[in-house]
């Protein structure tokens, strides 16, 4: 159980990123975090496992108290929390095997993966992985020769290397395309539900955050001003949290898109259904 306890951020600056946010995830749920520019969002996921330093409050994770830990503790807490970044965070010149046996390094230590001596299951995991995610046979080609969505599926599979009890999600779309975001967004929280791990997911984009978020948590001005389903975000909720602008449009095009999903997954069922009833 992830636990948020009034947890605040201000910079050197005197800028207040975050002003007592408090929210428990019990359950191995999606939730998005949407808000406008500034409103803390990235703040907020990186408080979390303290990649930014929070100036009050308490981050619980299973009952530890990560604002307490020393820097080994710290180390070891983080094997614990996948985080998957906006800017894929790959390194660019290893090939995409190598990138997701990095998430290892945590466990098997860094001489044995510099040497990339690392056990067969931890090689068998990370090609199962790539079958998963869509990218079996990539697995000699290096980073920097991927797209943007093959990249952002490689940080997936690496963050899952992990075996991580909490997921940590920063703008995994905010640099592709439309159909490559949803299909992203989509693959997230097929994975999280399959392997039972809540997510966190910083976004910007509400029509995919209330297409396939389990819960929403709108912030503004480092404040929590919404909490609840995607059906409970209505054009005055989107109001409180970005300010007065036309949402009908927003709104509908959100319901045209789940409708679309509704369609598609119930045409996949009836797809399955004929293969199986031909086969048997």
């Amino acid at each position: 159980m992830l636990e948020i306890i009034g947890l605040s951020k201000v910079y050197p600056t005197g800028t207040v990123a975050l002003k007592e946010v408090s929210f428990t995830v019990a359950d191995p749920q999606v939730v998005a975090i949407i808000g406008p520019s500034g409103a803390g969002k990235s703040t907020l996921i990186r408080c979390i496992n303290r990649l930014v330093e929070p100036s009050a409050g308490k981050v619980m994770l299973d009952g530890i108290e990560v604002r307490s830990l020393n820097r080994r503790e710290l180390r070891k807490m983080r094997r614990r929390m996948g985080m998957i970044f906006q800017e894929y965070n790959l390194v660019e010149r290893l090939t995409v095997m190598e990138n997701l046996l990095s998430g290892r390094l945590g466990y098997v230590g860094f001489w044995k993966t510099y040497r990339r001596k690392f056990p067969p299951q931890d090689v068998a995991a990370a090609f199962k992985l790539l079958d998963r995610v869509g990218l079996s046979g990539y697995q000699d080609t290096r980073a920097d020769a991927l797209s943007g969505g093959e990249r952002q599926r490689v940080g997936i599979s690496r963050a899952l290397m992990q075996q991580p009890d909490l997921l940590l999600v920063d703008e995994p779309t905010a640099s592709l395309d439309p159909k490559t975001s949803r299909q992203i967004m989509r693959l997230v929280v097929e994975l999280a539900h399959e392997r039972g791990t809540p997510a966190l997911v910083n976004i910007h984009d509400v029509g995919l955050a209330q297409s396939f978020a389990d819960r929403i948590i709108g912030l503004s001005a480092g404040q929590i001003v919404f909490d609840g389903t995607s059906q409970q975000v209505t054009a005055e909720v989107l109001t409180e949290i970005y300010g007065e602008e036309d949402w009908s449009t927003t709104i509908r095009k959100i319901e045209e898109d789940n409708d679309q999903d509704t369609q598609k997954g119930d045409s996949r069922h009836k797809d399955r259904i004929t293969r199986e009833t031909a086969a048997g």
